[in-house]
Formats: C-alpha cells, sequence, structure tokens
C-alpha cells in the first residue's frame, strides 16, 4: 500500500529551497528507448509508472526534453500531471534542455525552444529544477560563452520559469569545470558512482564544496547491478566486458552470502553516502515503485559493506 508523498525520508537539496525523497524515480526508460534499455515500454503503462510515482512515499521525478522520440518521456509525464490538475501538493519534478535530436544545435535559442516544449508536454508554467542535460555534446568554451546555452538557462531562472538550476552529464572532467562554474545549484552525476565504477568520486566531492547538491542516477549501471550479469550483460547502455562482469559475479555473490538482494546494495551504496541528496532510479512497471523503495529501506548488514565496496573494478575499466 502507497505510504504519500511526505513519508519517505527527505533531505535538502543542496542550498535549493527543495526537500527531497533520497529516492527520485527517472523517466529515461519510461520513454521507450529500446536502443539504450533493451525494451519497449507501452504509454498506458509508462502512465501508470507515473501515477504510481505521484501516490508513492518518494514523489520525486526526472524527466528531459530528449527522452524518447518527440519527447515522449515528458508526454508520459505530463499526462499522468493533468489527471491530477498538475504537479500534486509535495511532488518534486527535475527536467531538462537537450540538444536538437536531429541538427545538434545546442544554442542559446535552442535551450529556450527545448524548454518551451517541455512546459507545453508537462502541461506546466514554470519547473522546480531545470538541468542542461549532457553538455559533452558541445565544447565548452562555446556552452559558457556569453550569450551561450548556459547563459540562457541563467536567464530561465532569473525569469522565475525554473526554480533552480542544475548540469547533468557523464565525463567527470567535463562536468567538474561546469561545476566551476559557479552558474549551477545542482549537478546529476550517471553510472559513475556506483558499485562497479567509482569515476565520480572526486567530482563529487568538488561538487559539495562548490556547495552544489548531488543527484546520483543510475545505481543499477543500467540493470547489471539490479538483474545481475546473467540476466542482464549490459553497463551504462553498452555490453559490460569481462572483468566488469566478474566483478558483478562477485559482488552478486557476496549479496547471497548475506541474504541481501543485490539490488538493494546497489541502491544503498549511494543513498548511505551523505554527499548524495537522492538517488535516481529508472522504473517502467507501477509496482517497481514500491518495489524500490523497499529495496531502498532494506536492511544490510554493515559487514557486507567493506566486501562489496572493495569489488569496483578497476578504475581501467570505469566510465570516467
Amino acid at each position: 500500500m502507497s505510504v504519500g508523498p511526505g513519508a519517505f525520508p527527505r533531505r535538502p537539496l543542496g542550498g535549493t529551497s527543495l526537500a527531497v525523497p533520497e529516492i527520485c524515480f527517472g523517466g529515461g526508460p519510461l520513454s521507450s528507448m529500446p536502443t539504450a534499455f533493451g525494451y519497449e515500454v507501452p504509454e498506458e503503462r509508462a502512465v501508470a509508472t507515473v501515477r504510481a510515482v505521484l501516490d508513492s512515499g518518494a514523489a520525486f521525478l526526472d524527466t528531459a526534453a530528449g527522452y524518447g522520440d518527440d519527447g515522449r518521456g515528458e508526454r508520459v509525464v505530463g499526462a499522468a500531471l493533468a489527471e491530477r490538475g498538475g504537479l500534486p501538493p509535495g511532488a518534486v519534478l527535475a527536467t531538462k534542455v537537450d540538444r536538437d535530436p536531429v541538427t545538434g544545435d545546442f544554442s542559446a535559442a535552442q535551450v529556450r525552444r527545448s524548454f518551451e516544449g517541455s512546459l507545453e508536454r508537462l502541461g506546466l508554467s514554470r519547473v522546480q529544477l531545470l538541468y542542461l542535460h549532457d553538455p559533452e555534446h558541445i565544447p565548452f568554451e562555446r556552452a559558457v560563452a556569453p550569450g551561450g546555452p548556459v547563459d540562457e538557462l541563467v536567464r530561465i531562472h532569473e525569469e522565475g520559469l525554473a526554480a533552480h538550476i542544475g548540469v547533468a552529464g557523464g565525463p567527470v572532467d567535463l562536468m567538474g569545470r561546469y561545476v566551476a562554474t559557479g552558474a549551477f545549484e545542482v549537478l546529476l552525476t550517471h553510472n559513475r558512482w556506483t558499485l562497479i565504477d567509482r569515476s565520480a568520486d572526486a567530482l563529487i566531492d568538488a561538487a559539495r564544496a562548490a556547495g552544489l547538491a548531488v543527484v546520483n542516477a543510475a545505481p543499477f549501471g543500467g540493470g547489471i547491478l539490479a538483474k545481475g550479469p546473467d540476466a542482464h550483460g549490459r553497463y551504462a547502455y553498452r555490453e559490460a566486458d569481462d572483468v566488469i562482469l566478474g566483478r558483478v559475479r562477485e559482488i552478486e555473490a557476496a549479496c547471497a552470502r548475506h541474504d541481501v538482494p543485490l539490488a538493494a546494495a546497489a541502491i544503498q551504496f549511494s543513498t548511505k553516502d551523505p554527499r548524495i541528496a537522492s538517488t535516481v532510479i529508472g522504473v517502467t512497471r507501477p509496482e517497481r515503485v514500491e518495489e524500490t523503495l523497499r529495496l531502498a529501506r532494506l536492511p544490510v548488514p554493515d559487514e557486507l559493506w567493506p566486501v562489496v565496496e572493495g569489488l569496483a573494478a578497476p578504475p581501467s575499466h570505469w566510465q570516467h
């Protein structure tokens, strides 16, 4: 049974006005991107999953303009919000501005177009948290130049259309440069602070030192750290190499010896880190929402952590 929006523990999102559950539900898989996630998600099931998030004890949703064809990820969120007359009290929604999927344009004008499209699809007049998404697709110097996409994101914030702004992306060195600009309030890193990959450790430290909140996405690495290597042989949206597969098997075996589901250890590796405000987990079925919250609460013996924390892949196999 659902426990309501305020029931799951909340943490301050850095210096923002938001307090968020330690679990955030990611909308990437709901957008039905089989090339990234390996499966299709019917639209009605996607909308039903968003309903389940809104009814849960952790009503924090993360989506993006670029999730799915023609903004499908935001459209399914918008459909569920429309049923409620908008974002319910206590719920938190984050979305992201993206480059043009056809031309690759990531100019200031594209940031504005992307954001306006998000508002239309979500059925909202403003958002609580807006990220610059995957800025690795534009040279850093162009992104931060006067009148560029970062300036436009700041302008959207100053206009009151986005209460808070952040940057969401992958490569840790590049993300560190964005953190250092001082333009952002929140950093979202993905696939780089997991049981297997610790690439983002120094980045997370730098973000916290600079006053940014940190949101950690994809603790399952796309699924392998939830389902195990035999059921899902991909890490971070690509085929996992033999070293990663071997390490995941060792982690899985260690968890089994302590009667802990692999997925619970993967989630709690992130949620137990005091530097991380919230952990983003993708779900594609309504029943997975409460299951995820149960795994996040499941007792994990203290003695398991030194074992699994010592089984990360060697740095040469990390995403960086």
